[in-house]
């Protein structure tokens, strides 16, 4: 496949079997913590997802992955553009993309303010398997 440079681009290998009737959808990570995203991938795929992880908030949306996310997992403290800002600038652009918050820090106030704006679930980590699983579920309700 050739691409132009600068031409943004979203690629997702599916490989799956062709039987499968329904399409992978793909939920993407954007985390600073290089730990989390090399680990959330892999967990993702083991749910049976696409998965791609971004280091910031300004290389998700250049990435052309924008438009084929079905979940965002999403760090609420980053460098640049934090997670509740990127949430905002999606609104903005008129992207509905169910979001899951995650982070280190408990704050109630910060909760409250992202769920009041859409996000379907947070997070505080270490979170266990079960509950980020849960918490795809509900924000993939009706795709």
């Amino acid at each position: 496949m050739d691409v132009s440079p600068g031409m943004r681009h979203c690629f997702v290998v599916d490989v799956r079997e062709e039987s499968e009737e329904k399409a992978q959808l793909l939920s993407v990570v954007v985390d600073d913590d290089e730990s989390v995203r090399e680990s959330l991938p892999d967990l993702l795929r083991e749910f049976g997802f696409a998965a791609r992880a971004f280091s910031s908030a300004t290389e998700f949306l250049s990435s052309g992955c924008v438009d084929e996310t079905s979940c965002l997992i999403l760090d609420v403290a980053m460098p640049g553009m934090s997670g509740p800002e990127l949430q905002q600038e999606l609104q903005h652009r008129g992207k509905h993309i169910p979001i899951i918050f995650i982070t280190g820090r408990k704050d109630d106030t910060v909760r409250a303010q992202v769920l009041k704006q859409g996000a379907v679930g947070f997070l505080l980590k270490p979170f266990n398997d079960t509950d980020l699983l849960a918490a795809i579920k509900t924000a993939l309700q009706g795709i």
